[in-house]
């Protein structure tokens, strides 16, 4: 029962590109612009995420089944498996980050660490960069897959941050590091799609992704400023530090890159950037401190129900410090270590069962140009539960707690009650739409969509990475993204002439900008920054909404980054040896 995808199976291109794209435009219109009214009679924009998710879901089956006339069963395996993905490791990695933070809220070593990021800087403007982005970015390169949002999203929660600030921060700040994020997976993988050594693709990515380094900081500190209605001027009042921190990584991150050292790039960038912060905040202060519960204007405002500490600097002991940091710690280290190749094979050695998905493995067939037409898309589930970035949280969490916080049975229990009533609703929405986007794959709409940016002429290099951000965007993954598309963007650029070396890394380091707007990361954060899961829930629209037009408007400057090197700066472009034309 083999399936070949067709890319116009209607006859008309554009009929057949709109109604690959109705379920995103369902998903999208449900979750940010459908018009409804609360129980109090309020009226708001965006329904609950749930009945958003399961809306679109119905949509992408019913354009899988009638217009691209692939087997229902086939569909139906393809959601199942996506929807199995949710749960591990993406739902596993979300459960685990915020497990081991209420470890710490019970046992109160929590305000112990709020006050020793406060003893850094009580300046909510750089407590940001440093958690966001900073050790963000660590987290991101040692492990990914919505790590750094879960876990620096419950941090900034519990320092002080209002939910939905904390949400769109980390979303914002989990960008510039994602193509070398979890050890180098999304440039490997594009490595192993596309045929160009790994290398070469660092290296271009080295030489567009160091700019927004630097940019994303500002803004990141820019939009928290403005959520808060802030100026201009308030945003400058901390350059020195913002450009230090971005700087910083981006000079790691440039480094790095053009040695070719794809795996550690992230986490050597984000560890120099956080050090030298820091060390930098030691010798140098902002004329003004805004705290958590202040406006720019001095005034105060309402604080979020996890804000209860005043800020002023409490003293602790080194020793307390410690214990209070000690949790996070081991989770740095846990998923570090279980993201190393050779420890990843041995524990998969140990334990990785691996089941062909019934219905759908090899079955669904990649047509030219996207594929050969031959062999079928391999549909495996693998749980390897001992190297999920999850497991190493969750060890972090126990070992910690057995040995760090020392929890009594009660707090155990207290612990994970809490953790799973707070993720009961989320699990719904991570499996239906991680459900969706693997219906969307295997029946070959996603590749429907990216087919109709390679029809832009001289434009491409522009698109292509505009491809890479709507894969992002659909996927939820920049690894998925470039497993998806990575061939593509190589076919295009030997037919067109151009450099694949820049067109393919283009798929990537444009898809980092849509990461902070895929479903799955928006959940994320809104999981790790809501308490009540209902009210989390309901923000999913708003926080998409606060986040699209940051998202666009940084995958355009990126876009124009990319032809700009096509086209102007050639001698910013990164060849090959053997791979594209003669230059």
């Amino acid at each position: 029962m083999q399936y070949f995808q067709n890319y116009n199976p209607t006859g008309n291109i554009y009929l057949s590109t709109f109604l690959a794209a109705l379920p995103i435009i369902v998903l999208l219109y449900l979750l940010a612009l459908h018009p409804h009214k609360d129980k109090e009679g309020n009226k708001h924009l965006g329904i609950f995420a749930p009945y958003a998710a399961i809306a679109a879901a119905l949509t992408a089956f019913a354009v899988c089944i009638f217009m691209m006339k692939m087997p229902p069963i086939m569909a139906v395996s393809a959601f199942l498996y996506g929807a199995l993905s949710g749960l591990f490791p993406i739902g596993w990695i979300v459960f685990s980050a915020i497990f081991l933070y209420n470890t710490t809220l019970i046992t109160g070593k929590f305000e112990i660490l709020k006050d020793s990021v406060a003893g850094l800087t009580p300046d909510k403007r750089l407590q940001a960069i440093l958690i966001a982005y900073g050790f963000g970015a660590f987290m991101e390169g040692a492990c990914g897959f919505g790590t750094p949002v879960a876990v620096c999203g419950a941090i900034m929660v519990g320092l002080g941050f209002r939910p939905m600030t904390a949400a769109v921060i980390c979303l914002i700040a989990n960008t510039a590091p994602v193509a070398f994020g979890a050890i180098g997976v999304p440039i490997i993988t594009l490595s192993q799609v596309s045929g160009i050594p790994d290398a070469y693709l660092s290296m271009m990515a080295g030489r567009q992704l160091p700019f927004f380094s630097i940019i994303v900081p500002f803004w990141l500190v820019a939009t928290m400023v403005f959520m808060d209605k802030g100026k201009w001027s308030d945003v400058w009042e901390v350059w020195p530090a913002t450009l230090v921190c971005g700087a910083s990584f981006a000079i790691a991150q440039f480094f790095s890159s053009q040695m070719g050292w794809t795996m550690i790039v992230d986490i050597m960038s984000g560890i120099v950037s956080m050090i030298v912060t820091v060390f930098f905040l030691k010798i140098w202060k902002p004329k003004r401190i805004i705290g958590h519960g202040q406006s720019y204007d001095g005034t105060t405002v309402a604080q979020s129900a996890a804000a209860a500490n005043k800020y002023e600097h409490v003293q602790h002991t080194p020793g307390e410090v410690i214990q209070a940091w000690l949790p996070w710690a081991f989770l740095a280290i846990a998923v570090f270590i279980i993201g190393l190749n050779d420890v990843k094979v041995y524990l998969n050695s140990l334990f990785n069962p691996t089941w062909p998905v019934p219905n759908l493995h090899n079955l669904s067939i990649h047509t030219p140009p996207v594929g050969t037409g031959k062999a079928g898309m391999a549909a495996k589930y693998s749980w390897n539960f001992l190297t999920m970035g999850g497991t190493g949280i969750m060890v972090a969490a126990v070992l910690s707690g057995l040995f760090v916080l020392r929890l009594t049975g009660a707090q155990w229990a207290k612990a994970l009650s809490m953790t799973v009533v707070r993720m009961k609703v989320p699990f719904t929405v991570i499996c239906t739409v991680l459900g969706l986007g693997y219906m969307t794959r295997y029946a070959g709409t996603d590749a429907i969509l990216g087919l109709a940016f390679t029809k832009t002429g001289s434009a491409y290099p522009f698109f292509a990475s505009m491809l890479g951000w709507l894969g992002v965007f659909l996927t939820g993954s920049d690894t998925a993204s470039n497993a998806m598309f990575g061939n593509l963007q190589r076919i295009t650029a030997d037919q067109m002439g151009l450099n694949p070396v820049l067109i393919v890394t283009a798929n990537s380091t444009g898809g980092v900008m849509g990461k902070m707007i895929d479903a799955q990361s928006i959940v994320v954060s809104t999981v790790a920054c809501y308490e009540d899961h209902h009210e989390g829930m309901a923000a999913v629209g708003p926080i998409f909404r606060a986040v699209f037009w940051h998202s666009l408007a940084l995958a355009i400057l990126l876009s124009a980054l990319v032809w700009a090197q096509a086209y102007i700066f050639p001698w910013m472009q990164v060849w090959a040896p053997g791979i594209g034309p003669a230059h």
